[in-house]
């Protein structure tokens, strides 16, 4: 009997999870910590994408958990019980929501010159450093300051949020999340499929185990 053509091949690489997130989003915070490993286990990667909020609850016509008088108080009680939850520290930030724009620029600006792994990075400090130490995202000169701390350049940062390319890079990326079918934050698509919220978790790590669930 021939060998197969394909015998000793590697297997082909799945696609890897694309991970939409909201710098301003405390469920995005709490499934930033856990999103890269569950891919890891079961060979995947993933590909974040920093978007805004505001935008997709634009489209979906939605609001904030917090806009509703009789939401809010759970809402909060919820954000750092999740986060407890899951064994992380957190802080409701004084200052909540923020707009998010600048950040999400900056984290594009990595993600394009210097590489996806370098803007993870700084959107992994970022939503602790809002979460946990309240460090306010959307104030020029505190967002410099953890640039700073994270060893870029705050310069070429500020240039880069204040720059309309980056300013279109980040419409374009809401624009592709809408069309996609993103209204909030955290969002996954895998294999084409959607899921919405740090709450499902589980059933993410079945669909990645296992494949397809939902016709059984």
């Amino acid at each position: 009997m021939s060998e197969s053509p394909f015998a000793g091949r590697p297997a082909p690489a799945r696609p890897p999870l694309q991970f939409y997130f909201d710098f301003s989003s405390p469920y995005s915070y709490v499934a930033s910590e856990w999103v890269n490993a569950v891919a890891a286990r079961h060979g995947r990667t993933v590909q974040w994408h920093a978007i805004l909020l505001g935008v997709t609850f634009q489209a979906a016509e939605l609001k904030p958990p917090v806009a509703h008088p009789i939401k809010r108080d759970y809402a909060l009680r919820d954000f750092e019980r999740s986060a407890h939850f899951a064994g992380l520290p957190y802080r409701q930030p004084e200052h909540f929501p923020i707009a998010t724009h600048n950040a999400a620029r900056v984290f594009w600006w990595l993600h394009d010159t210097q590489g996806a792994q370098q803007a993870v990075s700084f959107a992994r400090a970022g939503l602790r450093a809002y979460f946990t130490r309240g460090v306010v995202l959307s104030d020029a000169a505190q967002l410099r300051a953890l640039v700073t701390e994270l060893g870029l350049d705050a310069q070429a940062a500020e240039a880069a949020w204040q720059d309309e390319h980056w300013k279109q890079r980040l419409r374009a990326v809401n624009e592709a999340a809408v069309a996609a079918g993103v209204f909030g934050a955290p969002f996954f698509l895998i294999d084409g499929e959607p899921f919405w919220g740090n709450d499902r978790q589980p059933q993410i790590e079945r669909w990645l185990a296992s494949g397809p669930f939902t016709r059984l």
